[in-house]
């Protein structure tokens, strides 16, 4: 009996220091992931335009899968540059730039960490439905009777404060459109603007970018900018705050590894423009492309 007891009772001592011995190595393996994580919990501003509804998105869940907490903000442009630049958000991936954005990005560069492009050559200008009869902005000038008044002399804009629309009013005044009214709404209230002109094959300006969900549902142009007011393509760039890379590395990591094509960005677009909520329609292009994802947590799993 006594060997019996001592028998239970050392297997029982020898059972607690295992379990205690699997429990340390698993807060090893736990404080090992919070270092390499960091400061789990994240903040990206972001602007309510389809384009960056779908890849804040997408982002959010990546870095989301790898332990992340995100918190994405909806700003506008000027709210979205100043958070980075004074620490009170993380990092963005909607920076249009050199020509878009700059007006931001020479007040505040100092103050921000250039991660590189996530997506190249993303074009915009003024948009009109192919039917239209003007192919240039000068057009708007030399036709404008028949334009202005079709369109009411209104060229229909995304939200106040974007750079797409401080670039616009300087294409006003260097083409000398005088007499045109600049009208500041949001994405989706110039898409639906948009959409009831298309369906009554009316005249209207809008101010449009690609890759948009719109060039694949609309048959669309883009005025001729000969004076070249709207520039080259810009590049959308992901910008950080100064300190992330420390306080957070395995975020950083991604962030600066976060790349892709218009199609791929696209692709979300359409799903959220045909009703499926951004968060389903970043998980699903999250678990569709694991080759590309890989590529940007390479790394970090």
């Amino acid at each position: 009996m006594s060997y019996s007891r001592g028998t239970k009772s050392f297997s029982f001592t020898m059972l607690l220091l295992f379990t205690l011995l699997l429990a340390a190595c698993g807060n090893v393996e736990q404080d090992q992931e919070n270092e390499h994580l960091g400061e789990k919990k994240l903040t990206i501003p972001y602007v309510s335009w389809a384009t960056e509804i779908a890849s804040n998105h997408v982002i959010k869940e990546v870095l989301e899968d790898v332990g992340y907490d995100v918190t994405l903000k909806e700003v506008n442009t000027g709210a979205m540059f100043i958070a980075i630049a004074d620490g009170a958000a993380d990092a963005m991936i909607s920076a249009w730039l050199p020509y878009t954005d700059i007006s931001y990005w020479e007040k505040f560069e100092d103050d921000l960490v250039d991660l590189g492009p996530n997506l190249k050559e993303a074009p915009l200008g003024l948009v009109v439905p192919s039917y239209m009869e003007i192919d240039s902005i000068e057009d708007m000038k030399q036709n404008n009777d028949d334009v202005g008044n079709s369109t009411g002399w209104t060229i229909t804009g995304i939200d106040p404060g974007a750079g797409q629309m401080q670039i616009t009013e300087e294409a006003m005044e260097i083409y000398g459109l005088e007499e045109w009214n600049l009208q500041a709404t949001s994405d989706a209230s110039m898409m639906a603007a948009l959409d009831r002109a298309i369906q009554r094959e009316e005249d209207i300006i809008v101010t449009l970018w690609s890759p948009h969900w719109a060039h694949a549902d609309y048959d669309l142009k883009y005025l001729e900018d000969p004076l070249g007011v709207f520039g080259e393509p810009d590049d959308i760039r992901t910008l950080a705050r100064h300190g992330l890379a420390e306080d957070s590395p395995a975020a950083y990591q991604i962030l600066q590894q976060f790349e892709w094509e218009k199609d791929d960005l696209e692709a979300v677009m359409v799903e959220i423009s045909n009703g499926m909520k951004p968060e389903e329609a970043a998980k699903k292009f999250v678990k569709e492309n694991k080759a590309l994802v890989d590529k940007w947590t390479d790394g970090v799993l």
